[in-house]
């Protein structure tokens, strides 16, 4: 696999408390250069990264990275978003309503940010390393009926990252219309291959430039 077919494939990300508008720009411009699929950016940096780079497909974060914010708020944020130039949302889902298995509060969510974001990219991030195999399974059946563009493993700031067999899962269990996310913990050019070829269509990492460029790192 070429870099070139892999950085299409790459949402370069830097969601970091502690993100500087330098670095930001360092990002966007290593996105504009490598042709990645996205940028992933806070919030607070797509109004003047949407001015300032015309040509650039941007990702925020809706929720983030705990997902247990109020559903109007998650509205707002995508609402809001979306008017300051994001092509993709990433929303995190209540984990504290699947514990409690109130499945049906999660379907209205993202029912609603989707209805939010119309017309844009949805990725719905179920934050699988707190999910038990039959909690992953109901909610790619959940992400499916609510019209979300892609299934997302991680936030990259939980207990861990992405895994193959999540992604197997994944393929397995969601329906026809909804693509793979794999992102946190991607360590190695290798690893990006291997989710690929495993299925997922995108790639959340901070590190694609340095990871095929040459070198290693420690991932988002």
């Amino acid at each position: 696999m070429t870099n070139e077919e892999i950085f299409c494939k790459i949402d370069h990300t830097l969601l970091k408390a502690v993100s500087s508008r330098e670095e930001i720009n360092l990002l966007c411009e290593e996105a504009v250069k490598y042709k990645t699929a996205s940028v992933c950016i806070p919030q607070c940096y797509v109004k003047p990264v949407s001015n300032d780079f015309k040509n650039l497909n941007i990702c925020t974060v809706v929720g983030f990275p705990l997902g247990y914010s109020i559903t109007s708020s998650k509205v707002l944020e995508a609402e809001r978003a979306v008017l300051s130039g994001a092509g993709e949302i990433d929303m995190v889902i209540n984990i504290c309503d699947v514990k409690n298995g109130d499945f049906d509060f999660t379907l209205e969510e993202i029912k609603l940010v989707r209805k939010a974001c119309s017309g844009k990219i949805l990725k719905v991030i179920i934050e699988t390393c707190y999910l038990t195999s039959e909690e992953k399974i109901r909610l790619c059946g959940i992400v499916t009926e609510a019209g979300a563009d892609y299934i997302k493993t991680s936030t990259g700031f939980g207990t861990s990252g992405a895994v193959l067999s999540d992604i197997e899962l994944f393929k397995k269990h969601t329906g026809a219309g909804v693509k793979i996310k794999a992102a946190g913990g991607i360590k190695t050019k290798e690893d990006i291959e291997t989710f690929i070829n495993a299925g997922a269509s995108r790639i959340g990492t901070s590190s694609a430039v340095k990871l095929l460029t040459g070198g290693s790192s420690e991932g988002y």
